[in-house]
């Protein structure tokens, strides 16, 4: 992404809430502000991505009280400028040979605590650091793990219609031949399809067939598809902003009863994860719905990872569903319902959908058969 981020039914009054609500949680949370470099967090709260992060400083300044400040290198201004929340905050430029890490602690509170967003720079951090000795950091996902996890409405219009794209791929993949091809050209089919449905980036396609369909991340490779494989497929990416994240399980030619029973528990145990999504539950109790079917059936031990991930403007965030994790869910929070089982050597089975809070429920955002798909 560069300039400013594909978000185009937000508005300068949209960013400005946002800003303005971040700044809010960080006081509530004891901190003295947000420092937010480029990445997810800049563009959600302000529409802004840098062509690139480079050693020159980039930092969004949030303290509550105060307006927003974006500190920016001066050969990017005109880029920072452009950005849809530009008009929400005031830009503070610095030239090549002055000391943006002096310019920028001119903004803060020399002994504050602040939340840093995770993927700031060790060197810049550092240099903050050193310019005001009396502060401390402390990691956003830590400090306010909630804060892009409650999607708007516009918010959600986007991430349905990232996940019909995925859907849409998904209904013609399942039509190309995949036996005696490999898995690497199945996924070069699946990355050019969710392209042709309107992704402008691709995250990931996992064609994982026959033993391969044991590692939840498999790389896929030159493995020749046979008959017989079951196949797990896992795709998504990024459209117009929002994230698109989906896996189904597809089988060349007739399975064997017992790939047809574990295909039905993983079915049964995804349905009864969705079916625990309600305002005011522990995002735990997904996962424990979830995982009390496949170990009720004694495939335990092969659900080797959590059932969800929460999925905004990028395809994994907070909150998460697994056991431990006690926040409750809210109306408006987006996350993915993925039980699956993994049988070493042989096979594996995972069926995902991106499932969103509602006042009474839950809403699928992934419409596409759970059912077995069988393919050539």
């Amino acid at each position: 992404m560069t300039g400013s981020a594909p978000t185009a039914p937000f508005t300068a009054d949209d960013y400005r809430a946002r800003m303005e609500r971040a700044a809010r949680a960080a006081a509530d949370a004891g901190l003295a502000g947000l420092l937010v470099a480029p990445g997810p967090d800049l563009v959600w709260l302000t529409g802004y991505a840098p062509t690139a992060a480079t050693e020159r400083l980039t930092l969004l300044v949030l303290a509550a009280g105060r307006d927003p400040v974006l500190v920016v290198p001066t050969l990017e201004a005109p880029d920072a400028e452009k950005a849809v929340g530009a008009p929400a905050l005031t830009l503070r430029d610095w030239t090549d040979g002055k000391d943006p890490y002096a310019a920028t602690a001119a903004l803060l509170d020399g002994s504050g605590r602040f939340g840093v967003s995770d993927n700031a720079w060790a060197m810049h951090l550092l240099a903050l650091q050193r310019a005001l000795p009396g502060t401390s950091y402390a990691a956003l996902t830590e400090a306010l793990p909630m804060l892009r996890a409650v999607k708007d409405a516009a918010e959600l219009e986007l991430l349905a219609a990232a996940g019909a794209a995925a859907d849409a791929a998904f209904e013609e993949i399942r039509e190309v031949r995949f036996g005696g091809r490999r898995e690497s050209d199945v996924a070069a089919d699946l990355a050019g399809l969710l392209r042709r449905f309107g992704h402008s980036q691709v995250d990931f396609t996992i064609v994982a067939s026959g033993p391969n369909g044991v590692n939840p991340h498999h790389e896929v490779g030159d493995r020749v598809i046979g008959d017989g494989d079951m196949i797990v497929l896992d795709f998504g990416g990024l459209k117009d902003g929002y994230g698109s994240d989906t896996s189904r399980t597809v089988h060349v030619g007739a399975p064997t009863d017992e790939e047809r029973r574990v295909h039905d528990l993983v079915r049964e145990a995804q349905e009864a994860g969705f079916g625990a999504v309600r305002p005011g539950v522990a995002c735990q109790e997904v996962d424990r719905a979830a995982r009390a079917v496949i170990a009720g059936a004694g495939y335990g031990e092969y659900f080797i990872h959590r059932t969800g991930h929460g999925i905004g403007v990028t395809t994994h965030e907070p909150p998460y569903m697994i056991e431990g994790e006690e926040q409750l869910l809210v109306p408006g929070m987006c996350f993915s319902v993925e039980p699956g089982v993994y049988l070493p050597g042989r096979f594996g089975v995972r069926i995902e959908d991106i499932v969103t809070v509602t006042e009474d429920g839950g809403r699928r955002l992934n419409d596409t058969t759970r059912e077995m798909v069988i393919v050539e």
